[in-house]
């Protein structure tokens, strides 16, 4: 009390309050931070090791004398045990079960956004997206039969047998995009919510509908979250493995028929890598090349999202 009315009264304080003035550490906050500090330097750490180990292992398939950087890249066979290197159809595989994923979850996914922020209640709000986002809980093996099982047979009965092969990409991509259903509603319906409500009810006052209101007004508006939306979950369905491995075929094969088979990238990692390899062998190395590609893919996608929230966020105040 007596240094609080040395510093009230302008006098200066006795050497003893000044000590007590000192800042004292606070052991318990420091090891907090450290702690912290210790799991995101070790997070980023992990990161740049996978980076490293899948360019290190790229690099030795691609200094192969039987590789060149041109008929990996311009040609449409793959089959490294025999020398062909062409990775376009793991690649047009793998676009077109991501393709026919979110002719599904697209529309659906932001339907359900937009009724879920615009026109449910809260009570069915409550109720209705914990059962969306369940379905984020399933095992994709388990979406990797219901495509096998179900969806196959139910494409087979509506299009002829002789048209939809066993395993194809069609049924594939319909359930993967099942899978990624509840990633695009879920963010999209938060970037939804995030915008204020005074720009509905300034719509409500010019006389628009609801559904004008939500077409033209908040969906726009929340432009940059429902589409950073939309491209997660396109780096989710690229970098879907089981489902692919199970219901979209076994073997690569560069055709544009959504109901043949097609091998995907990860499918084939898959594949491959459950059979006996060895170590350094033309097929071992090529896995890390497919890895690099399908990494080359994903933080793609991911600087055009982030560019694309920083060019058309709407800040409110």
């Amino acid at each position: 009390m007596n240094t609080r009315y040395a510093l009230i009264r302008g006098q200066r304080p006795s050497s003893s309050a000044q000590a007590a003035l000192q800042r004292k550490p606070r052991w318990h906050e420091m090891a907090i931070q450290g702690f912290l500090f210790f799991c995101g330097a070790l997070s980023i750490l992990t990161t740049a090791g996978i980076v490293l180990i899948l360019g290190r292992e790229s690099w030795l398939f691609f200094r192969s004398p039987e590789v060149s950087l041109r008929e990996f890249l311009g040609t449409t066979k793959w089959q490294p045990s025999i020398g062909q290197f062409g990775i376009w159809p793991l690649v047009n595989a793998t676009m077109m079960t991501t393709f026919f994923a979110l002719l599904v979850a697209l529309p659906l996914g932001l339907c359900t956004a937009i009724y879920l922020s615009e026109y449910a209640s809260e009570r069915v709000r409550s109720s209705l997206k914990p059962v969306l986002e369940l379905l984020a809980g399933i095992p994709t093996v388990v979406y990797g039969y219901f495509a096998l099982t179900f969806v196959t047979p139910l494409l087979r009965g509506i299009l002829g047998r002789d048209v939809v092969e066993i395993y194809n990409t069609a049924s594939a991509g319909i359930v993967i995009g099942i899978l990624i259903l509840p990633l695009i509603t879920s963010m999209a319906e938060d970037a939804l919510n995030a915008v204020p409500r005074s720009l509905r009810e300034a719509s409500y006052a010019l006389g628009a509908t609801r559904l004008e209101t939500a077409a033209t007004i908040v969906l726009p508006a929340a432009t940059s979250g429902v589409a950073a939306a939309i491209i997660l979950a396109i780096s989710r369905a690229v970098g879907e493995t089981m489902i692919v491995a199970i219901a979209a075929g076994a073997g690569p094969a560069f055709t544009f028929n959504p109901f043949k088979a097609a091998e995907t990238m990860t499918g084939h990692i898959v594949r491959i890598s459950g059979g006996d390899l060895s170590y350094d062998s033309m097929d071992y190395n090529s896995l890390f090349a497919i890895g690099l590609v399908l990494f080359l893919i994903t933080f793609a996608l991911n600087i055009v999202s982030r560019w694309f929230v920083q060019r058309f966020r709407e800040v409110y105040e």
